[in-house]
């Protein structure tokens, strides 16, 4: 018998049903003008933007303009790139204009999606940020639909790491911009640590189209970006501990793996002091539990973690002497990312590398809080319904599910789960053998470098041509992707999320013809594609009898999303495929989440070595497991942005009161309501309210006065006259200042009396922010030890840090009143000898930049024998801080290693 809720869907449909419903009319509507568009010349197009834009600045709403935009668009991008947004992906256009996120499966077009929605919101004159997860795809879009864009009228830009500012501000003044979330979030910080308005890169925060929005939006969310500066130097202690780790054994410690969390046991602790006074760490007699042992504490505990919580070749690699950190999502290296509280330190130590200081943050926001910031914001991905609850409360965002252009075809097989690794991975051996001698292209996918490369040696052995794409190899990552469908293709892959380049059947056309022009530069290019195509056609036939993609997975992940990705890359466009998953009860996510049970039902129906249990119960177990995983990881998700929201809101002020100041043409009411609270603040210190003359402090109250304000006033004079009381002083001394504070500008001149106002603002707003993130760090790692006391951590730390902050604001004033009552004209001899320290300084930089050009080799006109500038491989290996083969004169990093 059918439930309520059941036939209710059958009726009327689910809300996802209703939703594509309502925009039906519209696309019907965006077609209808289609024959009207085409009619248009190149400049009608051109023309026709002007027209909608003069529109949308006078008022008329982006919704009405919808259908003529989108058009508009339709057609551009079909006479730039050849490609007719499909009904589909006009649908999903519409969602992300009304602030959504698109569900589209693999291969449905996202990238000539978010070009439909960006267009019709940048038609306001604000600019629109297009996000992604790496530099490539960034330089891709930007290039790809920069045509569709400039046909149209409007401009392009890509903000990418290491470009010059002017680079950098050409970008962002684009109507349309791509970056990546990590360069958006770091140019904001560094926007806020700016003095000048016009170096003030993004301007607004109008709307963001999010690209892989699950893998940003939620699994990046967790780690924050900072910006910090060097602290003390403790390399020395990060080795020594490092040495003590090995002597500790199990009973010394419990690992927890499902929080990631590692503590010391009362037996541990009792071994560490004893271990800490050998070694002279720790003086006779001190305990670990002393509060001057609170430093060592935290280096051990962190020693302890990079043994036993983060191992080589999963969580992070070696190059170059440096530790990369692997992104357990994407497994692609987080360049130029840091684990902060000295973890990166213990991990440098015990792998034996040379340990970079530990960092101060400067300035800091999750991307959580900075993709709030926007007006509208819209996602697009291929995975986000197991996610909706999260979007929907932490970012009001609504998850629609677009359906396919074409129907799926694909397959997808029930779990199979085996007793052990070996069993599992000898199965996936033998099924991708199998596929491989019908000319069926394979896509293994693992979760770790570690497993790649097992499975790589396993292929080996078994004489089978393979590719691997990991961490190590991600610089050749689309051609490996492009190459991945073609006939009897065999691909290892960890983890799918995101790559950007879809697999085609038989291989990707657009790879293949650019190969071709550049093997054979004086080839017309139209013959070089006429022929591709008809190869490609031939080998797509071929894949397709063979039975299309076959993806086999290595293990479940502990998030349902990166399945889906997986299983995703197979049957896009109504291709066929096949999708397996091989799993073993000595998988993490079965040996962390309790396989005990189905131990015994394997051992109960007596599986022989070698077999699996296949069911679609085990599937349906698995994701409740998954469930619960991605459940409890929400929460923290939810906990953590609490915790930041309170300094997010103190962020805010700061940075608006940063932004006023430098608004502002003149700060001197600011200043001087600054100076006239200090003379407040002053007298209720030392002359109390409703206090007598003789119960004052009028000594103390001199000496404050003479080192805030820098003025030696006849304070014991005046608290002694006949029926003078506070208000009477407080006024004497706002009039004393406030001459001291005119006299002042009048002899260094009114426009630089307000820069130097503006530019001590800013000073002091920075240096209390910096001190101000460093108190709330500390209060947030002690804070949740209140919880034993009975009392709500989170609320603990809304008060204290809202009393810090306060506190903070006070200081600021104070310092603020006494460096401007402490400035003083230079002498002519004071600026002489300032002119000649410039100089001196000068000279001795730029003889330091030619010797490094002489130690470089500096620019030369040849680039290294050999050297093809498209031809990655004739480029050789150059480590990253090395000088490019080009012979640019540049680092690789800096050259054509900014493609890698």
């Amino acid at each position: 018998m059918l439930g309520i809720g059941t036939i209710a869907k059958k009726v009327f449909g689910t809300p996802n049903d209703r939703k594509i419903k309502a925009v039906r009319p519209l696309v019907e509507q965006i077609n209808a003008l289609e024959p009207e568009f085409e009619k248009l010349s190149d400049d009608g197009l051109k023309d026709k933007t002007e027209e909608l834009a003069k529109r949308a600045m006078s008022g008329e709403s982006l919704d009405d303009l919808l259908p003529e935009a989108f058009a508009n668009c339709r057609e551009a991008a079909r006479r730039t790139l050849g490609l007719r947004a499909f009904d589909t992906q006009l649908m999903a256009a519409v969602f992300l204009h009304q602030g959504n996120i698109s569900e589209q499966k693999t291969g449905e077009g996202k990238t000539l999606t978010a070009a439909l929605a960006a267009y019709l919101n940048a038609l306001t004159g604000k600019s629109v940020h297009v996000v992604t997860v790496n530099e490539y795809l960034v330089r891709r879009d930007a290039d790809w639909m920069g045509k569709v864009f400039s046909a149209l009228g409007l401009t392009t830009g890509a903000a990418i790491s290491g470009q010059s500012t002017e680079e950098k501000r050409a970008a962002y003044d684009c109507d349309i911009t791509y970056a990546t979330n990590n360069e958006l979030g770091f140019d904001y910080l560094r926007d806020n640590m700016k003095s000048n308005l016009d170096e003030i890169l993004q301007k607004h925060h109008n709307y963001a189209i999010v690209d892989e929005v699950d893998s940003i939006l939620i699994d990046e969310a967790r780690t924050p970006l900072i910006i910090s500066g060097p602290a003390q130097d403790r390399s020395e202690m990060y080795v020594t501990i490092d040495k003590l780790i090995p002597e500790l054994r199990e009973e010394h410690y419990e690992l927890d793996e499902k929080s990631r969390n590692v503590t010391f046991t009362d037996e541990g602790n009792e071994f560490l002091e004893e271990l800490l006074h050998q070694h002279g760490l720790m003086e006779e007699g001190q305990s670990l539990y002393d509060p001057e042992s609170t430093t060592i504490v935290h280096h051990v505990n962190q020693g302890l973690r990079a043994h036993k919580l983060f191992m080589k070749d999963k969580d992070y690699i070696v190059r170059d002497g440096e530790i990369m950190l692997i992104d357990e999502f994407t497994g692609r290296m987080m360049q130029g990312r840091r684990l902060s509280d000295g973890l990166h330190q213990a991990i440098e130590a015990k792998e034996g590398l040379s340990i970079m200081p530990e960092n101060v943050t400067l300035a800091s926001v999750t991307f959580q809080n900075y993709f709030r910031l926007y007006d509208k914001l819209a996602g697009m991905t291929g995975t986000a319904l197991t996610e909706a609850e999260e979007f929907g409360e932490i970012y009001g965002l609504g998850v629609v599910e677009i359906p396919t252009n074409l129907p799926i075809a694909r397959v997808d097989e029930d779990d199979a789960v085996y007793r052990s690794v070996g069993e599992k991975y000898k199965a996936m051996i033998e099924k991708a053998k199998e596929a491989h001698a019908k000319g069926q292209p394979c896509l293994i996918g693992t979760t770790s470098i570690e497993k790649s490369e097992l499975l790589s040696q396993m292929l080996k052995a078994e004489g089978i041509e393979h590719n691997v794409l990991n961490a190590r190899h991600h610089e050749q990552e689309a051609q490996i992707i492009a190459d991945a469908g073609k006939l009897g293709a065999v691909t290892i892959a960890t983890n799918m999320a995101g790559r950007g380049t879809d697999i085609q059947l038989g291989g990707n056309v657009e790879m293949k013809v650019l190969e071709a022009i550049t093997a054979d530069p004086d080839a017309d290019p139209n013959e070089v594609r006429a022929r591709i195509e008809a190869e490609h056609a031939d080998e797509k036939r071929k894949v397709i009898e063979a039975g299309g993609l076959y993806v086999l997975a290595s293990e479940r992940h502990e998030s349902r999303r990166i399945d889906n990705q997986l299983r995703g890359r197979s049957g896009r466009q109504g291709d066929p495929g096949r999708t397996s998953f091989f799993l073993s009860l000595e998988d993490d996510l079965m040996r962390i989440f309790g396989s005990e049970r189905l131990e015994k039902v394997l051992t109960t129906l007596g599986l022989k070595e070698g077999e699996a249990i296949v069911h679609p119960w085990v599937n349906k177990s698995l994701e409740r497991a998954q469930a619960k995983v991605e459940g409890r990881n929400f929460d923290i998700r939810k906990q953590l942005l609490k915790f930041d929201d309170v300094m997010n809101e103190q962020r805010k002020v700061i940075f608006g009161q940063r932004r006023d100041i430098m608004e502002a043409d003149d700060l001197n009411e600011i200043t001087t309501d600054m100076r006239h609270q200090v003379i407040d603040d002053l007298i209720d210190t030392y002359m109390p309210p409703k206090t007598y003359a003789d119960q004052w402090d009028v000594k103390g109250f001199h000496d404050a006065v003479i080192e805030h304000l820098n003025m030696n006033l006849p304070i014991v004079e005046w608290c002694e006259e006949e029926g003078v009381d506070d208000e009477v002083i407080r006024e004497r001394l706002i009039e004393a200042t406030d001459k001291m504070m005119a006299d002042k500008a009048e002899i260094f001149g009114d426009e630089n009396m307000r820069n130097i106002e503006k530019q001590m603002l800013l000073q002091a707003i920075d240096t209390k922010w910096r001190d101000h993130l460093m108190t709330l760090e500390h209060l947030r790692s002690v804070v949740g030890f209140r919880g034993y006391a009975q009392r709500d951590p989170l609320n603990e730390y809304k008060n204290e840090s809202f009393q810090l902050f306060e506190s903070m604001l006070d200081s600021l004033r104070q310092e603020v009143t006494q460096k401007l009552a402490q400035i003083q004209p230079m002498t002519e001899e004071e600026r002489a000898a300032m002119i000649e320290e410039l100089r001196a300084q000068q000279a001795a930089m730029a003889a330091a930049a030619s010797q490094s050009e002489q130690i470089a080799g500096g620019p030369t006109e040849e680039a290294a024998e050999g050297f093809v500038e498209d031809d990655p491989s004739t480029w050789g290996n150059p480590g990253r801080n090395e000088m490019c083969p080009c012979g640019s004169g540049k680092k690789f990093k800096h050259c054509h290693g900014r493609l890698a």
